[in-house]
């Protein structure tokens, strides 16, 4: 594995960033009505992921990190209820929630090794 010079470096963030990806792609199928609420919504939980693991990375101290680490996983739990909602109210098929919600599993057991590897 390379060195970690940047957040960049970090293959939780990369995943983190195509998650975003794909939830802007996906909003941008939903209706026009749901455009200042639930397509906000999750564009904002999935925007704060990779922010937070940036965030926390160039912080000085690793409690802050922890922190932000932590804020990050809270805002994938949120866009994975978001995401329920969604498939529940038929703005998306259940196959695409379905492999949506298998990538927030992924990057949520890679956030969760972060977040242990960092405790002293």
């Amino acid at each position: 594995m390379g060195e970690i010079r940047s957040f960049r470096d970090l293959r939780v963030w990369q995943l983190a960033m195509d998650l975003v990806e794909q939830i802007y792609r996906l909003t941008a199928e939903f209706p026009a009505e749901e455009r200042f609420g639930l397509v906000s919504q999750m564009r904002d939980a999935v925007v704060s992921i990779p922010s937070n693991i940036a965030e926390g990375h160039a912080r000085e101290h690793r409690k802050e990190y922890l922190h932000h680490l932590s804020i990050a996983q809270g805002s994938l739990a949120e866009l994975e209820t978001h995401l329920e909602i969604a498939v529940r109210l038929k703005y998306c098929k259940p196959e695409r929630g379905e492999q949506i919600l298998s990538d927030c599993a992924s990057l949520g057991k890679q956030l969760y090794a972060l977040r242990n590897s960092l405790l002293p």
